[in-house]
Order: C-alpha cells, then structure tokens, then sequence
C-alpha cells in the first residue's frame, strides 16, 4: 500500500490532479447506482399507496431518508478524522445494497421502508468523497469532476436499470442487481482514494488549513457569517429541490411532453450537458484571488438559475424545441448547483481564511436543501397532483428564477461588503 502512495505522490502534479479526480468522479457515480437506479421504472403495475403513485412514494421514503443524512452529516462529515474515511464509505454503501436486497425480497407497499433506509447512508457519502479533495490549488478542477458525476451517473445508471429491465430483470430486483453491476468499480475507486495524500504545506497557504470541527467550532463560524449563509441555504433549498424534481421525474417530464413515447435514452440529454457545464466552470480555476473567486462563483450561480426560467419560457411560448428545453434546464440547473458543492464554499473559506473544513457548509446547505425537496414532492403530490408533470416543472422552474437570482443578489452583497479575513501565520490560530 505505501508503495502505492509513494507512486501517486510522485506523479506530476496534472498527471496527479487527474488520477484524484477520476476517482472522485467513479466512486460518486458509482454511489448513484445504489441510489437512482429505481427512478427507471414507472411501478405502473404497483398499486397506488397513500393516495400516490407507488414510485412518487418510493421517491418521497428515500429522499426523506437522504434528508436525515444531510442533518446527520452535519456533524458526522464535519468531524470524520482522514483514517476514518474509507471504512466510513464502504460502511456507508453496504448498509444502502443491503436495503435494496431487503426492497426487493419484500412485498410492496412494506418494501417501501427499505427504500427509506437505503436513503439514510447515501447522503453522507459526498461529503466523505470531497473531503479527500478540499483544501488544495486543483480543488476546483477536482471537484468539477466529482461534480460531473451528477448529471452523468444519473443519466447512465437509469441506461443500466433498463438495460436490466430489458433482460427480464424484474422492478423489484433491478435497483439490486444495479448497485452490484457497480460494486468492482466503486473498490477501484475508494481504493485510488485511500492513497491520496493531504494537503501540502503549499496548499493551506493557498487556501488555508482544513480540520475537523467540534460543535462549539461550527456553531462559532455560523453566527460569524450568518445573513449570508442564510441566504445561500435559502436559495439552495429551492436549487436542490429543482435538481431533484428534475432528476427523480425526468421520465415522467418527457411522457407528458411526448406523451406515448419509449423510454428515453438519458444519456443523449445529460452527458451534453456533464460536457457544457464542465467546460464552463472550468473557467473558474482561472481566477486565483480566492475574494474574486467567491463573487465569481456568486455571479456564476445567477447566469445558471436564470437559465432555467428562460428556458421556460422559451419552451411555453415555443422559441426553442422540447430538447433544447431540457437541455438547458440541465445546464442552469447544474452551473448553478454544482459550485454549492464543492468551490463556492471551498473559496469562502479561503477567502475569509478561517480554519474549518467544507464538509460542514455543504451539509448544512444540503441538510435544508433536501427539506425543500422532500417539502416540494410532498406539495406535489397532496396539492398540485392535478397538475401535470411538465406544467409543475416549468412552474418551479419561474420560481427558482425569480428567488434564487434575488437572493444571490443579496449574498453578493453581504459577503463582498463584509470581507474581513483571519490573517494569522499560525494556521492553528486562525479559529476563533
């Protein structure tokens, strides 16, 4: 194992970059196979449960379970120390293979609970993943290509489901049997992971010193920063629930636009975009100066969000395709989502240079940003469950343009008035 380390350290630092990034981005596409495969089906054949759809009830249990996780994360991620961390993944992803084992060995509507279940690890495995990443001169080029994984796992591992759909795999079944096709992969990955090195000493003069933090440290650095965190999370809850709507029900969206198609093939509509949103965030590692970079990001955000209702309205008033519709909602979407995840927050912290780690400020977003989501399909399916799927989509779609562009505006603000960094020579010094 040493000598495996000792390997990667020695590569050349964009032979080096590369190799974390790769197995950034596997591991957390692989993670999707134990997550996304059962959006694939329809449970057309399933009885309804609770007044809903078997699968809109399948997709509230599990996004309630990531839910907890997020809230969980908090402090789980925030404090996990750097030899904790694989173990903590592969716990992670066994505990969620074993709850689509018991889903599909149980009888409906009682398999639900395991779709539940399985929600409760997963969410807590992003945070672990960046966390090898955070802190470093190529974070951002890394965690573009963690973040990928969002749009392309999602559409791939959904090709996977049918494909074992198509081979007589039953719906039941199938969510199973797609973790397993992914589990080589995922060990390769974790394994590459395992021998990352932390940062260097070049790093945290960059871009400060990355720690675990105690409740008392988390709670210090919320009341420093405050208004604007709480506008981010608020924009970040409308975000995530969008991302989700959008992802979880993408096959319902198409059959209400084309109504008596075949299935979609989701790879043509999100591996374009995992290629256009990569390309333009890229753009991003090109600014150095960590206070520009976060206004950057800030700016970034808006352009992505409003997107999303341009291309809303462009669909409703017919100036651009069904296609193009979908295409740029993924984009906005993900040019928005994608920096809360891994370069807005890593900036922020470099730029106010405040000993922490960027575990904690993802989860606490991502804690309420899945409330929103679980509050949106809730909404969805008890009070606007007579409107169709593509006139609920293109609803939330004004709604995350509107608030969202209003709300980083003011976050701009906030932080860009309001910069006044720890400046210490002592990393260990910089906590309050």
């Amino acid at each position: 194992m040493s000598s495996f380390r000792q390997r990667l350290s020695a590569l050349p630092p964009t032979a080096f970059t590369l190799v974390v990034m790769a197995a950034a981005f596997l591991t957390y596409s692989c993670m999707y196979s134990f997550r996304k495969p059962f959006t694939a089906a329809t449970y057309a054949q399933t009885d309804a449960l609770w007044g809903l759809s078997f699968k809109s009830a399948l997709a509230i249990a599990q996004v309630i379970g990531y839910m907890m996780s997020k809230f969980i994360g908090i402090k789980v991620v925030s404090e996990m120390k750097g030899d904790r961390r694989v173990p903590g993944l592969l716990l992670l992803i066994l505990i969620a293979e074993l709850a689509l084992l018991g889903f599909a060995l149980t009888p409906a509507p009682w398999s639900i609970w395991f779709m539940f279940l399985n929600g409760i690890p997963l969410g807590m495995v992003f945070g672990l993943v960046f966390s090898f990443l955070e802190g470093r001169k190529q974070t951002e080029i890394m965690g573009l290509g963690l973040c990928a994984s969002f749009i392309f796992a999602s559409g791939f591992v959904k090709d996977v489901a049918n494909l074992l759909m198509g081979a007589g795999v039953s719906e039941a079944w199938m969510p199973f049997m797609t973790g397993l096709v992914f589990v080589p992969a995922l060990l390769l990955a974790v394994w590459i992971l395992s021998l990352v090195p932390p940062p260097s000493a070049e790093d945290e003069q960059l871009r400060t010193r990355r720690l675990p933090m105690s409740g008392q440290e988390r709670v210090a650095f919320f009341r420093r920063f405050a208004p604007g965190l709480i506008l981010l999370i608020l924009v970040y809850m409308l975000l995530t629930a969008y991302r989700d709507f959008r992802d979880n029900f993408l096959a319902e969206i198409w059959q209400d636009i084309r109504p008596g198609a075949d299935r979609p093939n989701f790879s043509q509509t999100e591996t374009p975009v995992s290629l256009l949103v990569l390309t333009a965030l890229m753009l991003l590692v090109l600014v150095r100066d960590n206070v520009k970079a976060l206004m950057v990001n800030h700016l970034t955000i808006i352009i992505g969000i409003a997107l999303t209702g341009i291309a809303a309205l462009g669909f409703q008033q017919g100036w651009i395709p069904d296609t193009v519709f979908i295409l740029m909602t993924g984009f906005g979407t993900y040019v928005a989502y994608i920096p809360f995840n891994s370069i807005l927050f890593d900036r922020m912290i470099a730029a106010f240079r405040y000993v922490s780690n960027v575990g904690f400020l993802i989860y606490l977003a991502d804690s309420f940003g899945y409330l929103g989501s679980v509050a949106t399909l809730f909404y969805k399916n008890f009070g606007a469950g007579d409107i169709s799927w593509k006139n609920f989509f293109l609803q939330i779609s004004y709604i995350l343009a509107i608030a969202g562009v209003i709300g980083m505006a003011f976050s701009w603000i906030y932080f860009s008035r309001n910069h006044r960094p720890h400046i210490s020579a002592d990393p260990q010094s910089l906590r309050p």
